[in-house]
């Protein structure tokens, strides 16, 4: 794409307009402090959208502040913009007090939110019809008098369209003769469906105005659909959250409606560039809303692009767009090839090409191995660090570091406040037998001080490693006390991170499994890495 297709003068333009950190906060368990909103909305800048709206800088005095130090450090490429309603039945607009806030927040732009539906002026503010489109009149002409950029919300639009169609348009129309820069369609409800949305939308766009967008909510889960239903019948502006927040079931998730609109349907609406951080960008926010990241989620989730069926990534080892529809670094994310029993050969050789690793023609080895280990109960999917282990162990140059010869755990109370632990093992590492004993807060946690005690002196750089994970799972809870245990550790060292599976009747025999098996795996990657290092200084 060249300069000329990114301008906003394109008719092929699509405006996004962010309301992450207004509407998106309305998620039920979702709260931003200050300093999020702050960090998120410098994110949204980068990423390149049009709009930012800030808050409601009437309802919380956070929001106001968020406005002001926005003042101090303003964003170098989106217009923020500060939400409000219109003015108050039976109040002047420059009396009315939610509107001289909007004005105090001092933003190049409004948002103001009014009633297009009959039901709802009647029922809910309890006015006159003629008085609700006096008051959408007085507050847009009352801001384009301070020369703010107004951008009208119809509120319940396409409900009340279908109500009271004459009346919905007569709202909007009022809008914009009174001078809204953009008339914004709302499914206020979210049970609108595409065709519905795409007409409505069209008799806007030819009876009111051109200038119209679409703030879509997700309870039918069609948010992403209706909004791009309306950008194909003419809508221009589109207002979103990133990953979808928002009340009740959420909004229009703008991370799936950019690349839709971007990559599928011909549109623009930021850089080109700018899609490799859609990954990162939905994942960052995630992480300060301290929310979990949907794994599945499309274009940017964990498993977007994973593949697990043999005979899928037979195809995609030979041909990518056999089962993608999109190359994953187009937005920012990887592919991830996934091992388990209903794995061929395929899963093996990509896999161990992604982690720079050479079969020598095992692959089929490693295959048999992974599918006779699934039916004992281990299960790799999460825990591809085991895998990685057995194709580094059927290296012709594989050397373990160290071998357990014998392990003993004993939990005991010495009518302490606590029980305690004690892990004994003996390990033969480079030649020599060492005998080490250790206690700890656990089992588990006296069997890693155990190991490391006998392996630090040997490989002192382990003590960078930390264990960041341990889940365990019963596998047949009918055979009560007599179950299969299966635990997988998450091991980690500054930004790596690895897991790996233990299973066994013992689930202190599991834990060791997957807690040797983590520490083998770092010291042949730094092995690895010395050798490589050593080699390149011969080199030259």
């Amino acid at each position: 794409m060249d300069g000329n297709t990114q301008s906003k003068d394109n008719p092929k333009f699509v405006f996004l307009y962010d309301t992450t950190l207004r509407d998106g906060t309305q998620r039920k368990g979702l709260s931003l402090s200050l300093e999020d909103k702050l960090k998120i909305a410098s994110l949204l800048d980068k990423f390149g959208v049009a709009y930012i709206e800030g808050g409601w800088p009437g309802s919380n005095p956070k929001d106001m502040e968020f406005f002001k130090r926005l003042k101090a450090s303003p964003t170098k490429n989106a217009t923020v913009v500060a939400f409000g309603s219109t003015r108050k039945v039976g109040v002047k607009a420059e009396d009315d007090f939610n509107l001289r806030a909007l004005l105090e927040a001092g933003t190049p732009a409004v948002a103001l939110v009014g009633k297009s539906s009959a039901l709802h002026v009647t029922a809910i503010l309890k006015t006159s019809l003629e008085e609700n489109l006096q008051m959408i009149a007085d507050s847009v002409a009352f801001m384009k008098r301070h020369g703010k950029e107004v951008i009208f919300d119809a509120e319940h639009f396409f409900d009340g369209f279908r109500e009271d169609p004459q009346y919905a348009l007569l709202a909007v129309q009022t809008a914009a003769r009174a001078g809204a820069d953009w008339v914004v369609l709302c499914d206020t409800n979210g049970g609108s469906l595409p065709g519905w949305i795409a007409q409505v939308v069209s008799r806007v766009c030819q009876e009111v105005t051109e200038k119209v967008g679409v703030h879509i909510h997700n309870d039918g889960e069609l948010a992403v659909a209706n909004t791009l239903a309306a950008v194909e019948a003419g809508a221009r502006h589109v207002q979103g959250t990133i990953n979808g927040y928002g009340e009740r079931c959420g909004n229009a998730n703008l991370i799936s409606i950019v690349p839709n609109l971007q990559l599928k349907m011909g549109y623009h609406c930021v850089p080109p560039h700018c899609l490799k951080m859609l990954t990162d960008l939905s994942r960052t926010v995630s992480e300060i809303a301290n929310l979990n990241p949907d794994a599945c989620a499309p274009y940017v989730g964990a498993n977007a692009f994973a593949h697990k069926g043999g005979l899928h990534v037979a195809a995609v080892e030979k041909l990518s767009s056999s089962y993608e529809h999109i190359s994953p670094a187009t937005v920012g994310n990887t592919r991830q090839i996934v091992v388990s029993e209903l794995s061929g050969r395929g899963n093996i050789r990509m896999l161990a090409s992604s982690l720079g690793l050479t079969l020598s023609g095992n692959d089929q080895q490693v295959l048999e191995r992974v599918k006779e280990m699934e039916g004992q109960g281990y299960q790799f999917e999460n825990a591809e660090g085991t895998v990685e282990l057995m194709m580094r162990r059927c290296a012709p140059d594989y050397k373990a570091p160290f071998e357990k010869i014998d392990m003993l755990v004993v939990v005991s109370d010495r009518g302490q406040s606590a029980m305690t632990a004690e892990a004994v093992v003996k390990l033969k590492v480079n030649g020599e037998v060492i005998h080490t004993a250790s206690e700890g807060h656990g089992p588990v946690h006296a069997l890693d001080q155990a190991l490391r005690k006998a392996l630090l002196p040997a490989y002192p750089h382990l003590s960078r490693v930390r264990l960041a994970d341990y889940k365990v799972r019963i596998l047949d809870p009918d055979q009560a006390t007599d179950a299969t245990t299966r635990v997988v550790i998450e091991a980690a060292c500054d930004e790596e991170r690895w897991s790996t599976v233990g299973c066994s009747q013992n689930i202190i025999d599991a834990s060791c499994e997957a807690l040797m098996d983590a520490l083998e795996l770092y010291l042949l990657r730094r092995r690895e890495e010395d050798n490589a290092a050593q080699l390149q200084e011969v080199v030259a």
